[in-house]
């Protein structure tokens, strides 16, 4: 069933000649449980989608349905909810707050949400329990390592037990250890019945995935299924034309090689070239309405 649905779905910023697309005309479908590694460059809306389909931004134009429900008709309020009990997010600057120790982070959205004390410290006590984090309860964020820091933020963003997991390169400053530890916390949680988007750079990273999406320019240019433990068709070709990742430097070099490697039909460039121009029609009649 089908729990994520974006129809012709763009993303506009800015005004006139500073106009940048986002995003454009993106249609995707995600069902539930599924695992979702996103790939392409820098700029290509990887950030941009993930913050659309996370309620932390809205479409320009295109039509966004979570869970059967149009996101345009929710409102302000109703999206915050929707966002703490149905979405956790991971990101690879973590957002810990230094102030607080480990237990009082994971346990901090359950306080937004009115939870007593005691019953949200034996949550978040359970959930550190499950990362590996308990006996770090005490600790600050200081105190702890990238990798401890990043089980510790997924312990947080899992103690509403939401439906949908958002990681934008979650393991984007962490060694190969640490990674390691925190892409088997993600496949646990997928395990376990959660969907999950997760936004990289490193071609290993697609052996966690059960599909792969490619995206250039704001458009999804490639979709393809994969098995989980086995690195992405698509993705493996590009591991064979680099050396063997050490640096984000070869991250993004393997992420241009990915983009490389996938078809490009002039048909299709042309396709895209006009639905930009279009928007960029479309956006510059909204903005000399709002003039009037």
């Amino acid at each position: 069933m089908s729990i994520i649905n974006l129809k012709e779905v763009s993303k506009i910023y800015g005004f006139g000649d500073a106009t940048t697309v986002a995003l454009e005309e993106v249609d995707l479908s995600i069902d539930e449980n599924e695992f979702v590694a996103i790939m392409g460059p820098s700029g290509s809306g990887k950030s941009s989608l993930m913050n659309v389909i996370g309620l932390l931004d809205r479409p320009t134009y295109g039509k966004y349905m979570l869970n059967n429900r149009s996101v345009d008709r929710i409102r302000t309020a109703r999206r915050s909810k929707i966002r703490r009990d149905t979405i956790g997010f991971v990101f690879q600057s973590f957002n810990l707050l230094p102030r607080l120790n480990v237990l009082e982070n994971v346990a901090l959205p359950l306080s937004y949400k009115g939870v007593g004390l005691s019953r949200r410290t034996k949550l978040a006590e359970n959930m550190l329990e499950r990362v590996g984090m308990i006996d770090k309860k005490f600790f600050f964020p200081s105190q702890l390592s990238s990798g401890q820091v990043q089980c510790v933020a997924i312990a947080r963003a899992l103690i509403n037990n939401p439906k949908i997991i958002i990681a934008d390169e979650p393991t984007g400053n962490l060694d190969s250890v640490s990674s390691r530890l925190v892409m088997e916390l993600f496949a646990d949680i997928h395990k376990k019945g959660s969907t999950v988007l997760l936004v990289t750079h490193n071609p290993e990273i697609t052996r966690y995935a059960s599909r792969v999406l490619y995206m250039r320019d704001g458009s999804i240019m490639h979709d393809e299924d994969s098995q989980i433990g086995d690195i992405a068709i698509t993705a493996k070709k590009a591991i064979h034309r680099r050396a063997p990742r050490k640096t984000l430097d070869d991250d993004l070099a393997g992420i241009s090689a990915v983009m490389d490697a996938i078809p490009q039909k002039t048909s299709a460039k042309k396709r895209v070239n006009g639905k930009k121009k279009k928007l960029l029609k479309n956006k510059k009649a909204v903005a000399r309405k709002k003039k009037r």
